[in-house]
């Protein structure tokens, strides 16, 4: 890729946002997606999605091969949270790489955790998702959901390069189904895909992001 725009490019926080005042909806409700437990909360935010999100994985789901499904790992997620989980990243970065300025920290956190006023996920219009089978055995995509970069050895990319071709084939069969559905990956992980957002603005050219920050209880 010749120019992976990262979360952390000015480009991306410059981007204007006109909030529709979709309401945050619970996936757990529609019986045809799966959701994955592990990144449960106790108010159930990790299973919430701004309503045209969930319209659109069903669209997505639909374009899928007979016995694979999505099974959704993380939706929206509370600015607060998101600020523990960049902080924290970041503190491991400065620790690795102790000669790196605040702007490069920054920088490579951003490959991984997003800064918490452009999170795609804190807008409710991003999903953390794989593939499954009907009966909810995950289908090998390359690394598990929310690798690092360096536990991965970089094979979190989508695009990565050694990858097997099952998982290869499996990448590509989420990318196609995702894609027509409207949705746009972060290029530094395979699952990670979002709509609305500024993220989604700015790569697909619109005018404006459709969903902003979202508090956890308000309903836009």
């Amino acid at each position: 890729m010749t120019d992976l725009i990262l979360l952390s490019d000015p480009r991306v926080a410059a981007i204007a946002v006109a909030d529709t005042g979709e309401p945050l909806v619970d996936v757990r409700e529609c019986a045809a997606l799966r959701v994955d437990g592990r990144q449960a909360d106790d108010d159930g935010a990790y299973a919430r999605v701004r309503a045209d999100v969930l319209r659109r994985l069903l669209l997505a789901q639909d374009a899928l091969p007979d016995g694979v499904r999505l099974l959704l790992v993380e939706g929206f997620r509370p600015p607060a949270l998101q600020r523990r989980y960049f902080d924290s990243y970041a503190a491991t970065l400065r620790a690795a790489h102790p000669a790196a300025g605040p702007a490069r920290i920054r920088e490579l956190a951003s490959a991984y955790i997003s800064p918490p006023e452009v999170a795609p996920h804190v807008s409710g219009g991003a999903v953390d998702l794989t593939l499954c089978t009907a009966d909810g055995a995950e289908l090998p995509l390359g690394t598990e959901v929310n690798a690092t970069p360096e536990e991965s050895g970089g094979r979190c990319r989508t695009a990565a390069p050694g990858l097997d071709a099952e998982a290869r084939a499996n990448r590509t069969v989420l990318g196609r189904a995702m894609t027509a559905a409207g949705f746009v990956n972060y290029p530094t992980e395979w699952w990670h895909w979002s709509y609305g957002d500024r993220y989604w603005a700015l790569t697909t050219a619109a005018p404006a992001a459709r969903y902003g920050p979202v508090e956890p209880g308000h309903h836009p």
